[in-house]
């Protein structure tokens, strides 16, 4: 049978696996390839082609390499656990860096703790261990883990809408990823690990130089505002799919919801005052795509008000450039993520003229035409009229440099979601995201959810080189993440996301999404009255009072009733 990878071809017999197919067809850069797609799917190394067809390599620099590096890596962490420290729970809690920020219940790691585990993690990976891929019925799998005392992964499997899947097996120790693993430990040669008190960072290999581990960066604010997500989650007796599915399954997700809110409202107050007591004039709010900045602005400025100032709202979308104005991307495109997109020399001239008093012709922005409207609109504040500014670029010092200190706040704004799967098995804040644009982009953009996949890479381009490298920059982080969000998502996302073809190169996108949703219960349409109108989670679903139009009632008309 013919086999095409990366545009090379060659005659195989049936059976072959992928890692062989790959050593003939590419032998000079066979080690650098982890998988490879073939017809939607993403195949192991060793996994068998019985089908002519073409294959796409995948390597470190593709995200889904990075993932099943990872993923690969962190069980050669937890069989180190178990040989080292039997009788202790690792928890993998969120991404730092190009690392994994993990904990171990009830035990306090030492530098000592860490630098014993990564030499057993050494050795590990020197024995070349195999990851032995087996099938199991979910009713086994269930007992299995909660024989072991396992039972985050025992509760969340038992939600699981499939009776067969796959763990794996390596060094005597069984565990469930839900994902495409490396061949044997020898594969994961590249890490390091970093104390953190009062866990770890798992650091993974560098990007840039993938012969050595990722320099480990320390962010304090973002793992503060994790730590604020994790205490939320206690509060709220939450912290895995499964213990969410028990609220759905018990009609309590309404009260859940309530508390939800009332934290973030909490939030909110605790953020007006502290920008009260800094007295400032200019607030500047940033954050990636789909963190719910608009949103996020208009609630501060209502809190504002309480306080009795009377807030402006500013975008910087209405200082972009005219289409045919805007610098490149390498294949032609405009570049709507970078900073020269936007006018700053024009905006900064703005912000000036408003502090000093002056009465100024601001820019409004047509996005039908692509192009500035030509009547500026007029705008004059006073100092009790501060201005509050959002976009991705908000915290570039392009735009807050020179400004009097004393009179900016810089605020971050994400969706740092620390609701995870179960203990080993995280939810990432980029999936948590994309799935809101996704829904947000097909409600009130007309995108389908394929076209939205397509930009997807291209704005993770732009938030790496935009927005993360400032995040440390903020005087306040807010974290717009609601632990109730997936299950409402799920609702009205599912059908959509089938819309998207497994020939499509970006169906491995969508199916990791749908490999998450599969693991939460879907919600009753009356669950969506208990969401305010100025909830966060409105401006992606829909019913936000403040500027969109409520789209909610129809979607819930067109849910399939096995989804509700």
């Amino acid at each position: 049978m013919k086999l095409i990878l990366d545009g090379a071809s060659g005659q195989f017999t049936p059976g072959v696996t992928v890692k062989e197919v790959v050593k003939t067809l590419w032998p000079d850069s066979a080690s650098q390839v982890l998988a490879c797609f073939m017809a939607g799917d993403v195949l192991e190394l060793g996994s068998p082609v019985d089908t002519p067809g073409e294959l796409t390599s995948i390597n470190y620099l593709h995200e889904e390499g990075r993932r099943i590096y990872e993923r690969s890596l962190r069980f050669v962490l937890l069989l180190a656990m178990r040989r080292l420290y039997p009788k202790l729970i690792l928890r993998n809690e969120h991404s730092v860096g190009q690392g994994v920020y993990m904990e171990i219940d009830n035990h306090r790691l030492t530098a000592a703790d860490v630098s014993a585990l990564e030499g057993h993690m050494r050795d590990i990976i020197q024995e070349d261990l195999p990851f032995i891929l087996e099938r199991w019925s979910k009713q086994d799998a269930i007992a299995y883990f909660r024989d072991r005392g396992d039972l985050d992964k025992a509760n969340l499997l038992s939600y699981r809408p499939f009776d067969h899947f796959n763990m794996y097996s390596c060094g005597g120790l069984l565990e469930y990823f839900y994902g495409a693993m490396l061949p044997s430990t020898g594969y994961t040669q590249v890490f390091a690990l970093q104390h953190h008190a009062p866990g770890l960072v798992l650091l993974l290999p560098d990007r840039a130089d993938q012969s050595r581990p990722a320099p480990f960066i320390s962010l304090p604010k973002q793992m503060a505002i994790f730590a604020q997500s994790n205490y939320w989650c206690k509060v709220l007796n939450t912290s895995t799919a499964a213990g969410l599915n028990d609220l759905v399954a018990q009609n309590q997700l309404r009260d859940f919801i309530r508390v939800n809110e009332a934290l973030h409202n909490q939030s909110l107050s605790d953020i007006a005052q502290d920008v009260i007591k800094r007295q400032a004039r200019v607030i500047f709010i940033s954050g990636p795509s789909s963190s719910g900045k608009t949103t996020f602005a208009n609630r501060l400025s209502i809190q504002l008000r309480v306080s009795g100032l009377s807030p402006r709202l500013i975008s910087l979308d209405d200082f972009y450039r005219n289409r045919d104005e805007l610098p490149l991307e390498e294949d032609g495109m405009p570049d709507l993520e970078a900073l020269d997109a936007l006018d700053v020399p024009l905006f900064r001239e703005c912000v000036t003229s408003l502090l000093n008093g002056q009465e100024t012709a601001m820019p409004r922005f047509d996005f039908r035409d692509q192009r500035r409207k030509p009547e500026p609109v007029m705008m004059q504040v006073t100092a009790l009229q501060p201005l509050i500014i959002e976009g991705i670029h908000a915290l570039n010092p392009a735009l807050h440099g020179g400004f009097d200190p004393q009179l900016v706040c810089k605020i971050y704004i994400s969706q740092l979601t620390t609701l995870n799967l179960d203990y080993h098995n995280r939810i990432r804040t980029t999936d948590a995201r994309l799935l809101r644009r996704i829904v947000r982009d097909y409600q009130f953009r007309a995108t389908p959810p394929e076209r939205t996949l397509i930009m997807w890479d291209s704005v993770r381009r732009g938030e790496e080189k935009w927005v993360f490298p400032y995040q440390e920059q903020a005087d306040i982080m807010f974290n717009s993440a609601l632990h109730y969000e997936l299950p409402i998502l799920k609702t009205i996302s599912y059908n959509i996301l089938q819309q998207v073809p497994k020939n499509s190169v970006h169906y491995v996108k969508c199916s990791r999404i749908l490999k998450i949703l599969n693991y939460f219960l879907p919600v009753s349409p009356e669950v969506f009255n208990e969401i305010p109108p100025l909830s966060i989670l409105r401006e992606f679903i829909g019913g936000n009072t403040l500027y969109m139009k409520d789209t909610t009632s129809q979607l819930m008309a067109d849910w399939p009733e096995d989804l509700v």
